[in-house]
């Protein structure tokens, strides 16, 4: 079992909080003395703290700034697609 404090800021992870939920991508945005601001991207994004010792089931993967790049590169296009639909 891990734990938020591990996470450094500005990175992008891919998590497991609990033993049979989904992956969850996340970036670390602003971290305090016992809390930490996450980013979670699911089908939108989600804003929240969270605090140092809130537990995580598994870490499974730091995202490298390549592969970072490639994912935000595909997000939001893809977001700009969706809401050009909406317009019509």
């Amino acid at each position: 079992m891990y734990s938020y404090a591990l996470l450094e800021a500005g990175c992008y992870y891919l998590i497991q909080e609990k033993q049979h939920e989904n992956l969850t991508l996340l970036q670390i945005k602003v971290i305090s003395d016992h809390c930490m601001y996450v980013e979670k991207y699911n089908e939108r994004i989600i804003q929240e703290w969270k605090r140092k010792t809130d537990p995580i089931f598994d870490i499974v993967e730091l995202l490298s700034d390549g592969t970072a790049k490639e994912w935000t590169d595909a997000y939001y296009s893809n977001e700009d697609a969706y809401h050009e639909e909406d317009d019509e």
